[in-house]
């Protein structure tokens, strides 16, 4: 998970502009919107939530994260 973190890092710094969550709440905010969601997200892939979630499902969320407001 260390790997993935250090790249999300080096993703905001190479491409802030991009960003939409530039903030640490803002970014927080919308991590917990995308927990929330998870249950649709699986749905909608044909996927089953995993019952105590997973690391996947944690890089999942932080990246999409990135992009939620």
């Amino acid at each position: 998970m260390g790997g993935f973190l250090r790249r999300l890092q080096q993703d905001l710094e190479a491409s802030r502009t991009q960003w939409k969550t530039r903030t640490p709440d803002s970014f927080l905010k919308a991590l917990e919107a995308r927990v929330a969601d998870a249950p649709g997200w699986y749905a909608n892939h044909g996927q089953e939530l995993p019952p105590s979630g997973d690391w996947a499902f944690m890089a999942r969320a932080l990246s999409a994260a990135r992009f939620d407001e």
